[in-house]
């Protein structure tokens, strides 16, 4: 990150307001995270080789949403009131991407947890020292974010059909997600 994200841009959110940011958007992430892989999940099912690993991968991400579930009311901050439109959109991209086989359901992951694995780290760039309980919790959750993306790739997520152009479409939805939630 260079020297002025650091110190931070102008209008950009400092000290506890960066916080409430920090858990209002992870939360959204993590939320809307387990409801891709429930799509997945009802599209594909439980069993053989993709369904135990999309479930094993969810049962991660209910993990860390229920560490943000705490950390809202410990923090008094508040979850994004756009967290209907995610129940409804999360669902529908698992779904939609498993329907596509499940190499696609893979380059879904694929695609959102590079996404998640820069916005973690910019986060943990941006919260300060005395944040540090909360950097640990960001930097495991990234690492098994990070894993969850090696998981699709070895599941053959590069060989989805149309690779390139799903993964760009998701990446943008999952930017323009993480932006939305951060700031509603």
């Amino acid at each position: 990150m260079d020297d002025a994200r650091k110190m931070g841009l102008p209008g950009e959110p400092a000290g506890e307001r960066l916080v409430d940011r920090v858990l209002r958007v992870d939360h959204a992430g993590e939320y809307g995270a387990v409801r891709i892989y429930e799509g997945q999940l009802a599209v594909l099912g439980r069993k053989g080789p993709a369904g135990e690993t999309i479930a094993h991968m969810a049962e991660q991400e209910r993990r860390h949403l229920g560490a943000f579930e705490r950390l809202l009311p410990e923090r008094h901050a508040r979850p994004t009131v756009l967290q209907p439109i995610w129940h409804v959109a999360g669902f529908a991209l698992g779904a939609a991407t498993a329907l596509l086989g499940e190499k696609a359901a893979m380059a879904c992951t694929v695609a959102v947890e590079e996404v998640i694995d820069a916005h973690y780290r910019d986060q943990i760039e941006a919260l300060p020292e005395e944040e540090a309980d909360l950097k640990a919790t960001l930097e495991e959750f990234r690492r098994e974010e990070v894993e969850h993306r090696d998981t699709a790739l070895a599941h053959d997520a590069l060989a989805a059909p149309g690779y390139e152009l799903l993964s760009g479409a998701i990446k943008a939805g999952s930017r323009l997600a993480i932006w939305l939630s951060s700031r509603i």
